[in-house]
């Protein structure tokens, strides 16, 4: 068993900059960094949206000068995976799956949402090379070019829309003859004259050697195929947030998300803090991530000073 006075799972945006508020204001923080070391951005190619990199810099890239930034105050950064917890009293622990047992007063979770994908020929493949599952951070690649989006949400349609703006077209591929999305995003859509909607049209494979060359779909009711002539794929389907091991402890919204103070990373425990996409599912973009693991660590530190630490 080990104690420590912050301890902090995942890593990527949210969890790195909590490590670096935390070990320079002498929290000599210990992080575990989770399955994907770096999160989402780790299968993201050109991040050129963050502040700081004028001339864009990769996902896996910029994940690790975050980790030498965390690293160089003293961060104690493990590779390993939080498998379970306790955050019943005031000092919480937590196992990895490497057998360690840690106990600390503050939990900062930094655990990020993972996107929902298709599981489709070539989707996999062809990540980074054309295949997206966020239109704001990569649409920008695509542009005058004509991609594809699959989904019936309202995150389909927002990035429909938005892709709309620096497109020449977009396919909406939508599984059934109506889409769930809200009523106003539905209008949206469909009053945007570059967008064409596919109802009840599926995406069967992927296609494309080293980039998309297009995407083979199938209409569900008539088995009708074609082959659209698409550069970018992207898949709007939803994300699942990594938060399943504290389900029995905080309160989680209807997708999973970790509900927080309006305003703060404050949880319903005391000295529990939730950052990044574990608990964002409206921006879900690094540099807002970054913002509340900075939020978290503050929260973190101020919280042990009331309690005397």
């Amino acid at each position: 068993m080990e104690k420590v006075k912050c301890l902090i799972i995942g890593s990527g945006p949210a969890g790195y900059t909590a490590a670096i508020y935390a070990a320079r204001a002498g929290l000599k923080p210990v992080m575990y960094t989770g399955p994907q070391p770096g999160g989402q951005l780790m299968i993201t190619t050109e991040v050129e949206n963050y502040p700081g990199y004028p001339h864009g810099r990769t996902g896996p890239e910029m994940m690790e000068d975050f980790r030498q930034q965390a690293e160089r105050f003293g961060t104690d950064i493990r590779n390993e995976v939080i498998v379970r917890v306790d955050l019943s009293g005031p000092i919480h622990k937590a196992w990895s799956d490497g057998g360690h047992e840690i106990h600390s007063p503050t939990v900062i979770i930094a655990t990020g949402a993972s996107a929902k994908w298709l599981g489709i020929p070539g989707e996999e493949r062809l990540q980074n090379a054309g295949v997206s599952a966020c239109a704001v951070c990569d649409g920008f690649f695509f542009r005058n070019q004509e991609v594809a989006v699959v989904g019936g949400g309202d995150t389909a349609a927002e990035e429909s829309t938005y892709l709309a703006k620096i497109c020449t077209k977009v396919h909406l591929l939508v599984r059934r003859d109506e889409m769930r999305a809200s009523k106003i995003m539905q209008q949206r859509v469909l009053h945007t004259p570059n967008i064409q909607v596919h109802w009840n049209t599926e995406a069967e494979e992927i296609l494309g050697d080293q980039v998309v060359e297009g995407v083979r779909i199938v209409n569900n009711k008539t088995g009708e195929r074609a082959v659209l002539p698409v550069t970018g794929f992207f898949v709007a389907i939803g994300h699942k947030p990594n938060t399943d091991i504290f389900s029995d402890w905080l309160p989680l919204d209807e997708s999973g998300y970790i509900i927080t103070t309006p305003g703060r990373t404050t949880t319903n425990i005391p000295g529990v803090f939730a950052c990044g996409d574990a608990q964002d599912k409206i921006y879900r973009q690094a540099v807002t991530a970054a913002g509340t693991g900075c939020m978290a660590a503050l929260d973190a530190e101020r919280y042990l000073v009331q309690q005397g630490y």
